[in-house]
């Protein structure tokens, strides 16, 4: 069984400060990303201890919202000893959501807007509905970043221009690929559940277009036959002195 204060340890960052972007999903072994539909099916305890701890030291938990609708996300709420971590370090009690949307197809209504504990954001683009933007401004701050699509790395700036630097990511995977394709991502935390999972589930990332983005190993963790694999953004210097 993992221990939460052995978890932050690992999982900490030496400088709050850098913008960084975290990426964390959970995979069978056979690569599937979902069981019946949905991520949580493969999952347990010790997953969901890890899930709560990258939450803890997050600023800003970005998501897309299908995966709002799908994963069924209410408001963002830690629990009360995370929050009292969190303020005896000078961090907020409670962290606000990211909903990324183009088409801006979620309800001003939805629980991850009405339970919220902070406003939420939604992340869209100047093409998008003016009247959706109107509607979901009522519960949520709105961030433009692209012109007719999302543009990752103008997300990650305006949320760092808000000093939300530490941005934890959990999906789906159409975000994911669109991350990897804009070079955004500086952190993968893969949980491998120990199961198989035939049949016709997708990976943790699609995109329309291939991007190759090497990663190094930093971290390996195990809980029974669970998994918990964390790699880092590998830099050129360091892919320079291995050839």
């Amino acid at each position: 069984m993992l221990a939460q204060g052995d978890l932050i340890t690992r999982y900490a960052v030496a400088d709050r400060t850098v913008p960084r972007l975290r990426v964390n999903f959970i995979s069978s072994l056979d690569g599937a990303a979902t069981h019946d539909g949905l991520s949580g099916g493969l999952n347990n305890d010790d997953d969901k201890l890890v899930f709560d701890t990258l939450r803890l030291l997050s600023d800003v938990i970005v998501v897309g919202a299908g995966t709002v609708r799908g994963e069924g996300y209410g408001g963002i709420r830690l629990d009360p000893a995370d929050a009292a971590w969190r303020t005896a370090r000078g961090l907020p009690a409670q962290l606000p959501v990211a909903i990324v949307s183009s088409r801006l197809d979620i309800d001003p209504g939805h629980a991850v807007f009405t339970e919220a504990l902070v406003r939420p954001l939604v992340v869209t683009h100047a093409a998008s509905s003016a009247k959706r933007r109107r509607d979901l401004a009522e519960v949520a701050d709105i961030l433009i970043c692209g012109e007719d699509a999302v543009d990752p790395r103008r997300m990650v700036d305006a949320l760092a221009a808000r000093g939300l630097s530490q941005v934890l990511c959990e999906g789906g995977p159409h975000l994911f690929g669109a991350l990897i394709e804009a070079d955004c991502v500086d952190e993968l935390c893969l949980t491998i559940s120990p199961v198989l999972e035939a049949g016709g589930a997708g990976r943790i990332a699609r995109s329309g277009t291939a991007a190759t983005r090497r990663m190094a190993l930093l971290q390996v963790l195990t809980a029974g036959d669970m998994l918990f694999l964390r790699y880092g953004r590998r830099e050129e210097s360091e892919e320079a002195e291995e050839t």
